[in-house]
């Protein structure tokens, strides 16, 4: 891999806000992993005898710094909703749809009453649309994740009462 694709992929893996990605090709394999407002590189290194002859350690110096992620809530706030509420969690890796379609109306709004088993969100994982239902009944308090954006499994989209 080159030093310009090896920065690409760095800064596409930057972008899409995930925490933690693992790539393994038969020339090279490479393990990112971040805390939020940290950055790490934990393990980047060439593949056994049947390596490519341009050795990736080779381009790690070029490889740009990963910006921190920024939390949506400050960390107290967070702390004390979730003493009171029960997060609605993400089942997959994704992209996280409030609405069926760009005109469409969003699933469910804050204040909204949910039922067990309703559509609250879309999370599209490999050109598939997943539609993610509530795992208990109760109020929407809180949406803590921005439409079209990316989400981790288990990471908290909702926070319900």
């Amino acid at each position: 891999m080159k030093a310009k694709e090896l920065q690409e992929l760095l800064d596409f893996i930057a972008k899409s806000g995930l925490n933690k990605v693992n790539i393994e090709t038969e020339e090279f394999k490479i393990s990112v992993q971040r805390e939020p407002n940290t950055k790490q590189i934990v393990s980047m290194g060439a593949a056994p005898a049947a390596a490519a002859p341009q050795p990736v350690a080779a381009a790690a110096p070029a490889t740009p710094a990963l910006p921190p992620i920024a939390p949506l809530a400050p960390a107290g706030e967070a702390a004390a909703a979730s003493a009171n509420y029960t997060p609605l969690k993400s089942p997959m890796i994704g992209t996280f749809y409030r609405s069926s379609g760009p005109d469409a109306p969003v699933f469910v709004q804050v204040g909204d009453t949910v039922e067990k088993g309703q559509v609250i969100c879309i999370i599209e994982a490999m050109k598939l649309f997943n539609e993610i239902e509530a795992e208990q009944s109760g109020r929407i308090v809180k949406v803590l994740v921005e439409n079209a954006t990316p989400v981790e499994y288990d990471q908290p989209l909702f926070l319900i009462e």
